[in-house]
């Protein structure tokens, strides 16, 4: 195991994108090893830290740049890639063509408070000493330690799936273990989310609160007691193993989690039809049940997206998937280039074409290459399954949507040929509703004329229609009628326009109780009467 440090510097303020993948020779890593990668971090800019290989460590400090270290488990240390536009700093380790075979790499980072960070990593385990301006730690089977500074002003929502959720921060309360926790620390200004699909998570105090030097402890290794247990390599130190989690009652479960209200909103100008850019949280009045909430975070408009496009390829597709295939190319065309596009088919299955990513390049090869599902038509499934893959690949720094093209006739739906999804419409479109981010359906019409009673019926097609509709209401999106499938295309670059206009709120309801009742949600633009706000329109406290 080589601890690997080095330092570069450099300058983009008349370049819009930089990039740097660091790869030292043995010999050049001998002259380097007492100085650190550093990089300025603009205070409108976020930092986006990902590391499919090994572990992630970040201290904060009072510098105004980015300090890295990279310790390797090989001779070769492999290549870290530094990206930079105007609005995002990216530290990426590269992964090469098998994650499984490389070497482990671990990160370790210093980072200014004002930064506003995303951390991903699969296996490997995420430290987190002290508090930036804004938090998304997300992994998929590593355990997250956070450790809180005595006055953090923050509101954290930490989530796993199959793991447990522990918090240690008040020594004289028992915290029970559960799946997921919501804690407001001081005022809650700082938005903080913690999620991990089977690991542990874990909340406790700033171990070296009293240490000033944060320089010289960071690089003291972590002590046997604290490395995780079932790590082959030194790594940061999280929770000792804990006993099996304690039995949760669902209803904890919900009430924690729909606490924090989430809005995706298209504001678009009564008069043209047009969507509205460029503007302010100031500009904005959110009403519940004709209450006025106080916003807790806004995302304007030209913040980021993960998209994923999901395509149905069943039944009357099969015969023009080149026109599929040429409309899908057109959205990778006009969709923006800071967004990252998933793009995902179905039949009876799905398939995953391209997983997210900014690559365009690579996304028109996947997409030409896509290959069609075969059996039957399983919507419902291929859309829960779009959602769990927005859920455990996005980061929550990015906003998301899900674009989905159909007919709507899935094989659970009467005299429509195979066998239906396991997920019924009913769950599908309560899930819908729970969705963080955006879904947008477009509708394809494969209506023909029935000869028989076996055949599709016109019914049947009324009932798919309305469904997508549905689907596309309660997911605070637009639905699209595709009459000719040459139109896909075109409607298609509509909704890339559409979504370069939502804008994202989210806010504590000032009503408490959980009744289970309907809550009116009521967005406005006080100042500019002419504009009309689209989007959710209520929900429910359980």
């Amino acid at each position: 195991m080589k601890r690997v440090t080095l330092i570069i510097c450099y300058f983009c303020a008349a370049l819009p994108l930089f990039c740097v993948v660091v790869a030292l020779s043995p010999h050049a890593r001998a002259q380097k090893d007492d100085a650190a990668l550093r990089f300025d971090l603009p205070r409108n800019a976020r930092l986006r830290v990902e590391n499919l290989r090994g572990s992630v460590t970040i201290e904060m400090w009072d510098e105004n740049y980015v300090s890295l270290e990279f310790v390797a488990g090989t001779k070769r240390e492999p290549p870290v890639r530094i990206e930079r536009t105007p609005q995002l700093l990216t530290v990426s380790v590269l992964t090469g063509r098998s994650t499984r075979r490389a070497r482990a790499v671990n990160l370790k980072l210093r980072v200014p408070p004002f930064a506003r960070l995303q951390i991903t990593t699969t296996k490997g385990e995420i430290l987190m000493r002290g508090l930036p301006q804004s938090l998304a730690a997300q992994t998929t089977t590593g355990d997250v330690r956070l450790e809180v500074p005595a006055d953090a002003d923050a509101l954290v929502t930490a989530q796993s799936r199959q793991g447990q959720v522990v918090s240690t921060l008040n020594e004289n309360e028992r915290q029970p273990r559960r799946r997921t926790l919501q804690k407001r620390l001081g005022e809650g200004n700082k938005p903080v989310r913690l999620t991990s699909v089977s690991g542990q998570i874990m909340l406790a105090p700033l171990a070296s609160e009293n240490n000033n030097d944060v320089a010289s402890t960071s690089r003291e290794q972590p002590s046997a007691s604290t490395l995780p247990q079932a790590t082959p390599t030194p790594a940061p130190s999280v929770a000792a193993p804990s006993p099996p989690p304690e039995e949760v009652d669902e209803d904890d479960v919900i009430r924690i989690e729909t606490d924090l209200v989430t809005l995706n909103m298209s504001v678009v100008d009564r008069a043209s039809g047009r969507g509205v850019v460029g503007l302010a949280e100031s500009d904005i009045k959110i009403y519940e049940d004709g209450a006025e909430q106080a916003i807790r975070s806004f995302e304007s408009s030209s913040a980021p997206f993960d998209l994923v496009l999901l395509i149905d390829l069943s039944g009357s597709t099969r015969d023009v998937v080149n026109l599929i295939r040429t409309a899908a190319l057109r959205f990778v065309r006009a969709a923006r280039p800071q967004d990252r596009i998933a793009v995902v088919a179905f039949a009876n299955s799905p398939i995953v074409v391209s997983p997210l990513t900014t690559d365009r390049v690579s996304l028109r090869q996947r997409i030409a290459a896509m290959e069609q599902p075969q059996g039957s038509t399983k919507l419902y499934d291929g859309l829960n399954f779009a959602l769990d893959l927005i859920e455990r690949d996005s980061t929550k720094v990015r906003r998301s949507a899900v674009i989905l093209m159909s007919d709507g006739l899935d094989s659970s739906l009467p005299n429509v040929r195979g066998d239906g999804s396991s997920i019924s419409y009913a769950d599908m479109l309560h899930r819908t509703e729970e969705l963080d981010g955006v879904l947008y359906s477009l509708w394809l019409n494969t209506e023909y004329e029935a000869f028989s009673p076996e055949d599709v019926q016109p019914e049947t097609i009324d009932t798919a229609y309305e469904r997508m509709k549905s689907l596309a209401e309660a997911g605070g999106g637009v639905f699209y009628e595709v009459e000719r499938l040459e139109d896909l295309a075109g409607i298609y670059e509509r909704v890339v326009a559409d979504i370069g206009t939502v804008y994202t709120f989210t806010y504590l309801p000032t009503n408490k109780a959980r009744d289970n009742r309907f809550r009116a949600i009521r967005v406005t633009v006080p100042q500019r009467p002419n504009l009309v706000v689209r989007g959710r329109r209520g929900y429910r406290l359980k």
